[in-house]
């Protein structure tokens, strides 16, 4: 009886509370926790329920001893049975269903203030409250997944009376057919339906504007004697985006919203796209809700959010809504109401993220998917996973997420990887199809963390669609090949004239690419100028595009002779930074073909001639970054069994990183004092560490980290 009644609860979902798994330590403890705590019942061990719910505290009852009709019920929050004298608490609300108390006041604390069961709406609900630290005089928050704290009191709360617009109402959001088309978007203050189209960058390249990115050029060597030539001359262009965020003091309390004015920064359009298969069950979608309530919780009452879940199929959960008081309260519902089952469509849940984007009747200035799975898509996509999984998605990725079509909305993904079971070679083709990046999340407690150093990125967006035109000056040049790592370059037949394009930059982002020239024998000058660019780009928030006031020059010396001549460090890290994505590209391409002892060959010889370059020498943080990642890739290579663990996700997790030049989690790091952290822009270091700051403005404890694997008790559909 009791498992057809678990799967009656399933069909209707009824579970669809925040599931928080205790240890051993939290059930020998709450019994003791709980006597500390301030009655509800005024009835102790009754069974009685009362014939008509009343918002008063009589008709809520916490029960310590439990009763004979409860030592039969189930909770339907966890689905497990509530019986007496196993420490639990029982909760009775004023619409006569029963929970465990530890289990509701979790749900509550997510953002769930209707029953769980008959969805009535109630008017007093039960929620925890943090004790003082007597010893640190401070307060303290429990995080989802760790250990409780015993300073936790319970107490009750009257809810205020709700004031919901009629076409805001919360019930009609979870129970309302999807629609055939999603231009139900909530609408945008003070914009037209769409926007028209802005000018063009190489429209823009004729305007005379003034652009406020800060642009440096470096070439490999000051000087060229007159009488030799140089093949492969690098020249390095340099960007920064601008900085229109406004930097916070540096003790400002991290956990509070950061009080940015309300224009200073362009709005974004967010869409969601989470993985709730069988596989998720248990902590890993705990700690998945505990993250999107930290998104929900960090976008401002201008950025919008939608929240599609996927399994064997995919449901928009959420549509796209403006987060403002209301609207976190509702996504932060619809999240909570997030349960596990069945298998994993990953191109199902792209197709319907996509489309909440593209059928949007209104637009946010900058707009992007996150997608988090932590299986294989078996229901879409078929076939060996590794070197061919960009072939296998590219008939699959809905047009509009893909990069460099030349017409309509593209959209970024940001890819997550949960995991050592997910396709880290298909979540990675999928970002590197849309023009996102792909991130490696190992151990399940930096999830949170992972999202908050993404969404720092995509909440500082200052410059869009980037485009750098390089023109060869000197009549004997020619381009041999601009490095530009995943960015789209293009050079004019004659081989004079190249372009970059570049698309968003993030405040205080940085850009670099290094152009080669064959520079030719002789020259009656003492200077000779080699190349001139410029760029031009739109301003996200004023939608104009801008260029730069005038062309750039790069210029080296010509004299007869020339000194001994010190290489620039900074084309110097640059060329390390190429060599080594090429030595990872490489090194996967081995192992993939099964070739483990020729991968970790690839990398330890590139490890060599990094260690002997004239920035390793002089201890460049980029080189010694470099050089860690590298061991930690041999190191992730040691056998078949670790590679196919974990060692394929961070190499593409540092391939993306590298080759994008933008900050991607890896492994468990999403630390700002790590090493392999070298992209990161002070808004996204910001955002982690608010992440990683308690709530009440106390640091938090030391994590300890394990592998965010399945459960092995629990069968994992796909």
């Amino acid at each position: 009886m009791g498992s057809k009644w678990r799967k009656v609860k399933l069909a209707l979902g009824m579970n669809t509370c925040l599931f928080v798994p205790q240890t051993l330590e939290d059930s020998s403890s709450s019994t003791a926790r709980l006597s500390d705590s301030v009655s509800l019942s005024t009835g102790h061990g009754s069974n009685r329920r009362p014939t008509t719910p009343t918002p008063s505290s009589s008709g809520l009852r916490l029960s310590f001893t439990g009763s004979k009709s409860s030592s039969k019920k189930t909770c339907a929050i966890c689905l497990a049975t509530m019986k007496p004298g196993q420490g639990h608490a029982i909760f009775t609300a004023e619409c006569s269903h029963s929970f465990h108390f530890h289990c509701i006041t979790s749900n509550v604390k997510h953002g769930n203030q209707v029953c769980p069961i008959c969805r009535a709406k109630w008017k007093e609900i039960p929620f925890q409250s943090p004790a003082s630290d007597l010893s640190h005089g401070r307060s303290r928050i429990n995080p989802v997944g760790w250990p409780q704290d015993d300073a936790w009191m319970t107490v009750l709360r009257r809810l205020p009376s709700p004031r919901l617009d009629a076409s805001r109402q919360i019930s009609s959001i979870f129970h309302a057919p999807e629609p055939v088309v999603f231009d139900d978007d909530e609408v945008l203050d003070h914009q037209p339906e769409i926007a028209e189209k802005t000018t063009s960058a190489n429209e823009a390249f004729d305007k005379n504007s003034t652009g406020t990115i800060d642009i440096k050029t470096y070439t490999e060597v000051s000087a060229v004697p007159r009488s030799a030539s140089h093949d492969n001359f690098n020249v390095l262009i340099q960007l920064k985006a601008p900085v229109t965020i406004e930097r916070q003091d540096s003790n400002r309390n991290l956990t509070e919203s950061p009080p940015v004015p309300q224009n200073s920064r362009a709005p974004v359009d967010l869409v969601t796209v989470l993985d709730v298969s069988g596989s998720m069950a248990g902590t890993k979608l705990a700690l998945l809700k505990r993250a999107m309530g930290f998104v929900i919780e960090n976008l401002g009452p201008s950025d919008r959010l939608s929240v599609i879940a996927f399994s064997s199929t995919a449901r928009r959960l959420f549509p796209l809504r403006q987060m403002t008081d209301t609207g976190r309260q509702q996504a932060l519902q619809a999240v909570n109401s997030l349960i596990s089952n069945c298998g994993t469509n990953i191109a199902e849940g792209l197709k319907k993220g996509a489309k909440v984007l593209v059928d949007r009747k209104w637009k946010n200035p900058v707009c992007s998917i996150i997608l988090l799975s932590d299986g294989q898509d078996t229901y879409t996509v078929g076939g060996p996973v590794g070197s061919h999984a960009q072939t296998r998605y590219q008939s699959l990725l809905p047009i509009s997420t893909r990069r460099n079509n030349g017409e309509g909305l593209q959209i970024p993904v940001h890819a997550f990887g949960f995991g050592a079971d997910h396709d880290a070679a298909s979540m990675h083709s999928i970002s590197e199809i849309s023009g996102g990046t792909f991130s490696f999340i190992e151990a399940e407690g930096v999830i949170q963390d992972a999202f908050a150093q993404c969404i720092g990125g995509l909440l500082s967006v200052v410059v869009q669609e980037l485009q750098v035109r390089v023109q060869c000056v000197h009549p004997n040049l020619e381009l041999s090949s601009i490095k530009a790592g995943s960015y789209r370059t293009s050079t004019l037949s004659d081989r004079r004239i190249g372009f970059i394009d570049v698309g968003d930059m993030y405040a205080e982002e940085e850009r670099n690419f290094l152009v080669t020239i064959n520079i030719p024998v002789g020259c009656s000058n003492d200077d000779m100028t080699l190349l001139k660019f410029r760029c031009a780009y739109k301003d996200p928030v004023t939608k104009e595009m801008l260029t730069m006031e005038e062309d750039r020059e790069v210029k080296i010396q010509r004299p007869e002779v020339t000194g001994e001549l010190v290489v620039s460090m900074e084309v110097d890290r640059q060329r390390n930074r190429l060599h080594a994505a090429e030595a990872m590209a490489e090194a996967r391409v081995s192992a993939e073909r099964g070739d483990l002892v020729g991968a970790v060959s690839a990398l330890e010889s590139c490890h060599r001639v990094l260690s002997e370059t004239p920035s390793a020498r002089a201890g460049d943080r980029l080189c010694v970054a470099l050089c860690a990642e590298l061991k930690e890739m041999q190191e992730r290579m040691a056998n078949r069994q670790v590679y196919e663990a974990s060692g394929r996700a961070y190499v593409l997790s540092g391939l993306s990183s590298h080759s994008w030049q933008r900050a991607t989690a890896r492994g468990d790091s999403t630390d700002s004092t790590s090493l392999v952290q070298a992209y990161q822009t002070p808004s996204m270091v910001d955002m982690v560490t608010r992440s990683q700051t308690m709530i009440f403005g106390n640091p938090a404890p030391q994590r300890t980290l394990r592998p965010a694997q399945s459960f092995p008790a629990r069968s994992r559909p796909r």
